[in-house]
C-alpha cells in the first residue's frame, strides 16, 4: 500500500510558513560582532542617520555618503530606534530581504508549480550557507536580491496570470513596487537586472506581447510615486548628486582601474558551487528511474529559471572587481533547479529521509558558519571597547589617526562624527577603492562640514591643544611615528588597534605636543588587553 504523504509537504500553510523563514533567518542574527569594513561602515552610517534624524541624507562620518540609495539606512535606523545600536537591528534589512526572496519563491512556485517543488526549492534556498550568512551580513546585497527576486517573479505571475485572463493588475503593480524598493536599495541594477530576466524571458518563451507590459502607465506611476522623491530631493539639495551617483558610480567607476577584489570571468562557477553545499551535490547525483517525476514539467517556469541564473552571474562577471555577495539574486533560481534535480524520477518513500538527512546537514553548516566568524573572522576594532567606567563624554572629540575604524562610532555609540588625521590633500588625487576615497568622495558634498572633520597632520596641536578631552585611535605603534602620545592615557588595546585618553591643555598652548613626557602608565584594563588581546 502507497503511503501518503505528509500534511506538511503536500499543503503547507504559507503564512506559517513565512513567520518561520523570518524566525530562521534572524535567529542567529545576534550572536557575532558587526565585520569590517562592509559592516561596520553600514552600521555606522544607520546609527549615524538614527542620532542626527536626518533621513533624507545618508552620512559617513558626518559627511553625505551617496555610493547607495538609503532604503537600507532606513529600515536598519527604524530598528534600531526600536532596539538600540545591536547587530540584529543593524542586519535586519538583509534578513528582510532574504526572508522577502524566500517568500515570493515558495508563493510564486505554489501557484505555477507543484506545492511540492515549491517547498522544497524554499527549504534548499533558505539552508543554502551561502544564503543563510548573505542574510545576516549588513551590507545591501541582499536586500538588492530580495527586491530583484520579487520583481522577476511577480512581473512573470502577472505574465502567466494575464494569458489564462485571471487577475494579473495586483501582481504587476506589485512587481513595480518590488522594482522601486530595488532602486532605492541598490541603485539602476534593481531595475535593469530584473527587465533583462523578464525580457529575455519573453523572448525564449515567445511571449513578446507581454513586453508590452513594462509601458503600463499605473506600474510606472507606483514606481515613480516611491523612488522618485527622495532622489529628486536629494538632487535639489546637492546639484552634483546625478553625475556623482549615477555617472560615477554605475559607469565611470567600472571603466577605471585601482578596485580591489579582480577575479577571472569564471570566478562566480566554483563560489556558487562550493557555498551552496551539500544541497548543490544533488546535482552530481544521477536521476532517479523507480518513480514518478515529482517535479511536473513546466518548461515556461524552468526557462524562466536558467535566465534568471544566467543573466545574474554573466552580468556580475564581466566587470573585473567582483564580490562573492553580488550573486546572492542567483540563489532563488539555483535552488529551484536542485530542487528539480532531487525529485526527478524518485518515489516519496525513499526521497524523503534523504532530504531530511541534506536538510539537517544543511542547515548545521549554516550555524556551524555562523559561529565560525564570530570565532575568527571578527575584526580586531570591533573589540576595541572602553573599560568599565570609562566613556566618552559629552563635549569630548574623538580623533583616529592615519586610519577610520567604521565600527568604532557604532560599538562607542557616538552621537557626532569623529575627526580623522591624515594627509588629506593627497587622499584627494587617490583612486585607489579604499576608505580614504570613500571620505574624501563624500567631502566634496560638504567642504563646510569636512574642513571641521578631516584634519590634516600638520593641524593636529591646532586640534589636541584645547581645553578638552580627546579621545585617540590609532596603530598599538602609533607613538612611533607620533611621540606625544606618551602624554595620553593608554585605555585600550587589541591586536594591532589601541584607544588613548588625551586630557588637552587647560590653557590652550599651542606648544603641549612639543615635548614628549615619560610614558605614563596603563590603566590595568589596558595592559592586560595588550598581553591578551584575543582572550
Amino acid at each position: 500500500m502507497k503511503r501518503s504523504a505528509p500534511a506538511w509537504w503536500t499543503a503547507p500553510q504559507p503564512l506559517w510558513l513565512i513567520v518561520a523563514l523570518f524566525a530562521w533567518l534572524l535567529a542567529t542574527a545576534w550572536i557575532r560582532p558587526l565585520m569590517a569594513p562592509d559592516e561596520g561602515r553600514y552600521g555606522s552610517v544607520v546609527l549615524a542617520m538614527l542620532h542626527s534624524g536626518d533621513w533624507l541624507v545618508p552620512r559617513l562620518d558626518g559627511l553625505p555618503f551617496f555610493h547607495k540609495p538609503p532604503l537600507f539606512y532606513w529600515i536598519g535606523a527604524a530598528a534600531m530606534a526600536v532596539a538600540g545600536p545591536v547587530e540584529w537591528a543593524a542586519r535586519l534589512p538583509s534578513i528582510l530581504g532574504g526572508g522577502a526572496a524566500a517568500a515570493a519563491l515558495f508563493l510564486f512556485l505554489r501557484r505555477w508549480s507543484t506545492v511540492r517543488l515549491a517547498l522544497l526549492s524554499t527549504v534548499v534556498l533558505v539552508t543554502t550557507p551561502f544564503f543563510f550568512i548573505g542574510a545576516q551580513f549588513a551590507n545591501l546585497d541582499m536586500l538588492v536580491a530580495g527586491c530583484i527576486s520579487g520583481t522577476v517573479l511577480l512581473a512573470a505571475g502577472a505574465a502567466l496570470a494575464r494569458e489564462r485572463e485571471e487577475p494579473w493588475r495586483a501582481l504587476l503593480a506589485g512587481a513595480y513596487l518590488f522594482g522601486a524598493a530595488g532602486l532605492l536599495a541598490k541603485g539602476l541594477i534593481g531595475l535593469v537586472l530584473p527587465a533583462m530576466v523578464i525580457a529575455a524571458w519573453c523572448a525564449a518563451t515567445r511571449r513578446l506581447a507581454a513586453l508590452r507590459l513594462a509601458l503600463w502607465l499605473p506600474g510606472w506611476a507606483v514606481l515613480l510615486i516611491v523612488a522618485g522623491p527622495w532622489f529628486v530631493a536629494v538632487q535639489m539639495k546637492y546639484p552634483e548628486f546625478f553625475d556623482y551617483f549615477v555617472v560615477t558610480q554605475h559607469f565611470r567607476r567600472f571603466a577605471s582601474t585601482g578596485f580591489n577584489n579582480e577575479h577571472g570571468f569564471w570566478f562566480y562557477l566554483p563560489v556558487l558551487a562550493g557555498l551552496t553545499l551539500p544541497w548543490f551535490a544533488w546535482v552530481l547525483v544521477p536521476r532517479g528511474g523507480n518513480g514518478s517525476n515529482d517535479a511536473a514539467r513546466a518548461p515556461d517556469i524552468d526557462r524562466l529559471m536558467w535566465i534568471w541564473l544566467a543573466v545574474i552571474v554573466v552580468f556580475f562577471s564581466l566587470p573585473r572587481s567582483k564580490l562573492i555577495g553580488y550573486v546572492l539574486p542567483a540563489l532563488p533560481p539555483l535552488a529551484y533547479l536542485i530542487s528539480q534535480r532531487v525529485l526527478a524520477g524518485r518515489s516519496l518513500d525513499a526521497l524523503l529521509p534523504k532530504v531530511r538527512a541534506t536538510a539537517l546537514a544543511a542547515a548545521a553548516v549554516c550555524i556551524g558558519c555562523v559561529i565560525a566568524v564570530a570565532m575568527y573572522a571578527s575584526p580586531p576594532g570591533t573589540r576595541l571597547k572602553l573599560p568599565a567606567g570609562q566613556a566618552v563624554a559629552p563635549g569630548d572629540q574623538v580623533l583616529m589617526l592615519d586610519s577610520y575604524h567604521y565600527e568604532i562610532p557604532f560599538y562607542w555609540n557616538l552621537r557626532d562624527p569623529v575627526l580623522v588625521s591624515d594627509d588629506w590633500k593627497a587622499a584627494a588625487l587617490d583612486t585607489r577603492d579604499n576608505w580614504r576615497k570613500e571620505i574624501s568622495d563624500a567631502a566634496g558634498f560638504d567642504p563646510a562640514r569636512a574642513a571641521r572633520t578631516l584634519v590634516e597632520r600638520t593641524q593636529l596641536a591646532d586640534t589636541l591643544c584645547v581645553p578638552r578631552t580627546t579621545w585617540l585611535v590609532g596603530s598599538n605603534t602609533a607613538q612611533l611615528a607620533n611621540p606625544w602620545l606618551f602624554r595620553a592615557q593608554l585605555v585600550a588595546v587589541n591586536e594591532g588597534i589601541a584607544a588613548w585618553r588625551f586630557a588637552g591643555s587647560p590653557t590652550g598652548d599651542p606648544h603641549c605636543l612639543d615635548a614628549p613626557l615619560a610614558p605614563a602608565p596603563a590603566p590595568a584594563s589596558a595592559q592586560s588587553s595588550q598581553t591578551h588581546g584575543d582572550e
